[in-house]
């Protein structure tokens, strides 16, 4: 059966690497302790403030 787990993160100016590879480790370790057998699909978006900037990330895992 298909599952779909979502992760968010907020960005910071500056330290938008840090924390794209910081959601990286948070996805991977969630796949490892969770014996993830099959990934489907990952899928990325970015959130904006009434500005249009970007302020945090949503990263959507479907797997099996």
């Amino acid at each position: 059966m298909a599952k779909v787990k979502t992760f968010a993160i907020p960005l910071k100016i500056f330290h938008a690497k840090q924390e794209i590879e910081d959601l990286d480790n948070l996805v991977n370790r969630f796949i490892e302790e969770n014996n993830v057998k099959q990934v489907f699909s990952v899928s990325d978006t970015c959130t904006t403030d009434d500005n249009g900037a970007s302020m945090g990330v949503i990263r959507v895992l479907a797997y099996e």
